[in-house]
C-alpha cells in the first residue's frame, strides 16, 4: 500500500466517497426463464450463429439469480459498502410493458434488502442493453412508443425500490446500444444502419429525459442520472488536420451523448461523420433530454491518439500507442481519466460525477494454491486511483468509484473468453474466488476509511 497515494487521497478525498464495485443483470443473473421472466433482445441475439463467441449466452452466467446471498456476503467480508447492480427490464414487464411481473419485483427485493442488511448502498442502473424482446418485436428503440415504456417501466421501479435505492441511473452507455447494437452490428439487435443508430440513439436520450421528469414529478428524495462511456481522443500532433481528426472522434465518441445531455443539441459535425443526423427529433424532445441531472456516471476504460489518415473519413486514424494494452485490446493511459474528469467540469458543469465503472480483462492464471496473482490488472486499478487524486485536486466534484467488475461474467460478444472480475468465477462450478486486485482494493478502503 502507498503512503503517498494515501495521504495525497486523503487530503482531496470528499466526506461519504463511495467506493464500490460494479455488475449487470444478464452479465451474471442467468435464470432467464425463472419467475416469468421475459426473453430479452440479448436471448435472442445469442442464439444467432457467429454473433457471440463460443456461441455462448447468459442463460446461467454467474447464477447470481440463486447465489445472490453468498455474493453478498462476500462483497461484505472485503469491505465492500456499494454496489451498483442494473435491473432486468423483463423481469419486471416480462412483454416490456403491461402486466408487472411480481416475481421479478420480488427477486429483487430481496437482493436489495440483502445488500443493506449488509451494510452495502445499492446503486441501481435501470437499462443496461437488455431490452425486452417483446418491445424489439414492435421496432425496440427505432419506435418512439419504446421511450415512453421506458419511462413507464422507471416508474414502476422507483415506485418500488425508492424506499431503499436512492441513487439511480436511468441508461448505462447508450452510445453502446446505439452504435455497437443499430450500426455495426456487434451488440444486440444486430441491425447494421447508420439512420437507424442514429434515431435509436435520440430515442433513448428522450427516454432518459422522460424517465428524469417522471422521477422529479413524482417527488422521489433521492438522485437520478445517466453513465455515459466516454474516450478521450488526443490530436497526434499540433497540426490543424490532426486535431481536426481528434475533433471528429471527439464527437463520435463523447459529444454525440454529452451535447444533447447537458448543452440541448447535437453536434453538427454529426452528419459529417455518419452522412446524417437524427431524423425523428420533435419539438421539445431537447428539452426533455437536457433536464439537468443529479450526478453523471462515467464509465472509462481508455483512450486515443488521433491523426489526419488522407485516405479515410474525418475521424482520421488512430495512432494510440500499443505498447500497454488489455486483453481487450484496449489502450491503459490513467492520465485520461483525470484529464476527461477536469474536462467535463469545465465544459459541462461541476456536477457531482461518479467512476461508475472502471476496469481492465486479463487472462488470469489460477496457481497450484488457488489464488490469482493478476498482477497487471491491480497495476491499472493502482494508475487510476493516481488520476482520481489529480482530479480531486483539480476541484472535480467527485462522488464515487465503481471497480468493474465484482467478478468475472458474460462479456456480450466475447462470451467468457475474456475475465474483467476482481473477483475470479469458475463456471463450471461456480466457485468464486478473490484475485490479488480485490483483495489490494479492499485493504486500500479499509485504510482510507480509517484515516
Amino acid at each position: 500500500m502507498s503512503e503517498k497515494l494515501i495521504k495525497d487521497m486523503m487530503n482531496v478525498l470528499p466526506r461519504d466517497f463511495q467506493w464500490g464495485v460494479a455488475t449487470s443483470s444478464y452479465q451474471i443473473e442467468g435464470a432467464v426463464n425463472e419467475d416469468g421472466r421475459g426473453p430479452s433482445i440479448w436471448d435472442t441475439f445469442c442464439e444467432v450463429p457467429g454473433k457471440v463467441s463460443g456461441h455462448e449466452d447468459g442463460k446461467v452466467a454467474c447464477d447470481h439469480y440463486h447465489l445472490y446471498p453468498s455474493d453478498i456476503q462476500l462483497m461484505s467480508d472485503l469491505g465492500i459498502r456499494n454496489y451498483r447492480f442494473s435491473i432486468a427490464w423483463s423481469r419486471i414487464f416480462p412483454e416490456g410493458k403491461g402486466k408487472l411481473n411480481e416475481k421479478g419485483i420480488a427477486f429483487y427485493d430481496r437482493l436489495i434488502d440483502t445488500l443493506l442488511s449488509h451494510g452495502i448502498n445499492p446503486m441501481a442502473t435501470m437499462y443496461h442493453w437488455d431490452l425486452p424482446e417483446a418491445l424489439q418485436r414492435d421496432g425496440g428503440w427505432l419506435n418512439r412508443d419504446t421511450a415512453y415504456r421506458f419511462a413507464d417501466y422507471s416508474m414502476a421501479l422507483t415506485d418500488r425500490f425508492s424506499d431503499r435505492v436512492n441513487q439511480w441511473i436511468t441508461h448505462n452507455e447508450p452510445w453502446c446500444t446505439a452504435f455497437l447494437g443499430n450500426i455495426k452490428g456487434e451488440h444486440a439487435p444486430g441491425i447494421t444502419d447508420a439512420q437507424i443508430g442514429l434515431d435509436v440513439s435520440h430515442h433513448l436520450l428522450l427516454s432518459h429525459g422522460l424517465a428524469v421528469q417522471a422521477y422529479r414529478e413524482n417527488n422521489h428524495k433521492g438522485k437520478i442520472g445517466i453513465t455515459l462511456n466516454l474516450t478521450p481522443a488526443y490530436a497526434a500532433t499540433e497540426s490543424e488536420a490532426d486535431r481536426r481528426a481528434a475533433n471528429y472522434q471527439d464527437v463520435f465518441s463523447n459529444r454525440w451523448f454529452l451535447d444533447p445531455i447537458f448543452k440541448g443539441k447535437y453536434p453538427e459535425e454529426l452528419g459529417d461523420i455518419f452522412g446524417t443526423m437524427p431524423s425523428v427529433v420533435k419539438d421539445g424532445d431537447l428539452d426533455l433530454i437536457s433536464l439537468p441531472n443529479d450526478f453523471m456516471g462515467v464509465n472509462y476504460y481508455s483512450y486515443g491518439v488521433i491523426a489526419h489518415d488522407e485516405h479515410g473519413g474525418v475521424m482520421g486514424k488512430h495512432v494510440t500507442p500499443q505498447d500497454r494494452i488489455t486483453d481487450m485490446g484496449w489502450p491503459i493511459n490513467g492520465k485520461g481519466l483525470s484529464d476527461l474528469l477536469i474536462r467535463l467540469t469545465k465544459e459541462y458543469g461541476k456536477l457531482p460525477y461518479y467512476i461508475t465503472e472502471n476496469g481492465a480483462a486479463y487472462p488470469d492464471v489460477v496457481e497450484s494454491d488457488g489464488s490469482i496473482h493478476d498482477v497487471a490488472r491491480l497495476a491499472y486499478l493502482k494508475e487510476h486511483l493516481e488520476a482520481l487524486t489529480v482530479a480531486l485536486q483539480a476541484g472535480v466534484d467527485l462522488r464515487g468509484y465503481y471497480l468493474w467488475s465484482f467478478m468475472d461474467n458474460f462479456e456480450w460478444a466475447f462470451g467468457y473468453s475474456k475475465r474483467f472480475g476482481a473477483v475470479y468465477v469458475d463456471y463450471e462450478t461456480q466457485k468464486r474466488t478473490p484475485k490479488d486486485s480485490i483483495l489490494w482494493y479492499s485493504q486500500w478502503i479499509r485504510e482510507l476509511s480509517a484515516k
